[in-house]
Order: C-alpha cells, then sequence, then structure tokens
C-alpha cells in the first residue's frame, strides 16, 4: 500500500523520533511504513490519521492488484 506520510510528517516539520513516540511506535516503524515496507494495523492507521487531522485516505493509498478480480 502507497502512502503519503513522509511526505506529510515534513510538511508538519517533525521528524520520524516524535512522531514515533507520539503514536508509541517505534522510528523504525514510521521509516518502514514511509518506504512501505510495512502496512499499518487499522488502529495505527487511524492513529495516524487523527495525529494529522486527517483521513485514512488522505494518507494511504489503497491499490488493488493486477490480479484481483473485481465484483
Amino acid at each position: 500500500m502507497k502512502n503519503r506520510l513522509e511526505e506529510i510528517r515534513k510538511q508538519h516539520g517533525i521528524n520520524q523520533e516524535k512522531l514515533a513516540n507520539e503514536l508509541e511506535v517505534t522510528r523504525q516503524t514510521i521509516g518502514s511504513l514511509e518506504n512501505g515496507r510495512y502496512n499499518p494495523s487499522i488502529i495505527l492507521a487511524f492513529k495516524i490519521a487523527r495525529y494529522f487531522n486527517l483521513t485514512i485516505e488522505d494518507i494511504f493509498i489503497y491499490e488493488e492488484e493486477e490480479n484481483e478480480t473485481k465484483d
């Protein structure tokens, strides 16, 4: 899943360490989220969205895989 977390975090002038502390996760978790190596739990996604006063959809971009079929 793609996301705009790094862009949004930088717009707010917050480093990874501060954001991690605010969300009660590690700095490595923030880095992994920003690099797309880790998808957040729904709870963490809500915490991030609330922290920045945005919706989950404003931050995280869900793209269906090519092999998934649509109904």
